[in-house]
C-alpha cells in the first residue's frame, strides 16, 4: 500500500484564513535546565491543513470528536479542475466530465492554488487566499444530491472567496474579480452571488452533515483524477467547531 499526504508543512509562518489568528509555538522547558524540551501552542482552528466542522455554522452541528470515522475515511476521488483559473466558477459538470463520482464518495478538489501555498517556491498568500476559484449554490445542490462525505480543496477556503467576507475587506479585488467575471461569463459577482447564499459550503452543506477540508497539499499533484481510499484525522476534540487535521490517500493497490 502506497500512502499519499495531502497536508501542508505548518509552523509559525503558516498564514490563518484572513481575520483569524495565526498559531504561536513557544518552549516553556529546555534541555540545557529542564533536561526536557516542551512546547505550548497557541492557535486558531483554521491554520494549515484543517477540517471545517459543523459547529463553525450551525450550533446543533456535531462537534469534531462526535464525527464517525466512517465519515471521515471513505474511497473518493481527487479530481483536477487547475484550468478554472482565477477567481473562476465551477460546477458540479466540471466535475462530473472529469471523474466519476459514486454516492457518499468523499472528493477533493485541485485548484492548482496550492503552489501559492505558504511553503511553495511561488508563494503568494493574496492568491492564494483570494483569488482562487469557487462554486455557486448549484454545486451545493449537487453534493447534497450525491451525499458528499467531506470536501477537501486545495486553497484558503471551499467557498469562492468573493463569497466571503474577503468581498467586504478586500474591495480593490472585489472589483477585480467583477471585471474577471464579466469578461470570462458575462456576469459580474451580484449575478453568482445572492445574499442568503453567502458561505454557502458552509451554511448549505452543514446541517446535512457534509464538511469539508481547506489547505489540501502535499502530495495532491501525484494522484490526480484518481479514485483512492482517503482518509482525514483531526483531533477527536471535544467541543470542538474545527480541528487542524493530517489528510492521506491510500493507494490500495501499491
Amino acid at each position: 500500500m502506497k500512502l499519499y499526504d495531502l497536508t501542508q508543512p505548518i509552523g509559525i509562518n503558516t498564514p490563518p484564513w484572513p481575520t483569524y489568528e495565526p498559531l504561536e509555538v513557544k518552549y516553556f522547558k529546555r534541555l540545557s535546565t529542564h533536561r526536557v524540551n516542551g512546547q505550548l501552542i497557541k492557535t486558531s482552528n483554521h491554520v494549515g491543513t484543517h477540517l471545517d466542522g459543523e459547529r463553525h455554522f450551525w450550533t446543533a452541528g456535531r462537534d469534531i470528536a462526535s464525527i464517525p470515522l466512517e465519515d471521515l475515511v471513505h474511497e473518493g476521488v481527487i479530481v483536477d479542475l487547475s484550468d478554472i483559473g482565477e477567481y473562476g466558477i465551477y460546477t458540479s459538470k466540471d466535475i462530473t466530465d472529469r471523474v466519476e463520482v459514486k454516492e457518499g464518495d468523499i472528493l477533493i478538489i485541485y485548484t492548482g492554488f496550492s503552489k501559492y501555498a505558504w511553503y511553495q517556491p511561488d508563494a503568494d498568500e493574496e492568491a492564494y487566499m483570494i483569488k482562487h476559484p469557487g462554486p455557486t449554490i448549484e454545486f451545493a445542490e449537487w453534493c447534497k444530491k450525491m451525499k458528499i462525505r467531506w470536501i477537501g480543496v486545495d486553497c484558503g477556503s471551499a467557498d469562492h472567496p468573493m463569497n466571503t467576507v474577503i468581498r467586504q475587506l478586500r474591495p480593490d479585488l472585489a472589483e477585480e474579480c467583477d471585471r474577471v467575471m464579466r469578461e470570462k461569463y458575462g456576469k459580474g459577482l451580484d449575478d453568482f452571488f445572492k445574499p442568503e447564499h453567502r458561505q454557502l459550503m458552509h451554511t448549505e452543506l452543514f446541517p446535512h452533515h457534509i464538511i469539508h477540508v481547506e489547505n489540501i497539499g502535499g502530495d495532491i499533484e501525484k494522484i490526480l483524477n484518481r479514485r483512492m481510499l482517503i482518509g482525514c484525522f483531526p483531533w477527536r476534540f471535544v467541543d470542538g467547531e474545527s480541528s487542524i487535521c493530517r489528510v492521506v490517500a491510500f493507494d490500495l493497490e501499491g
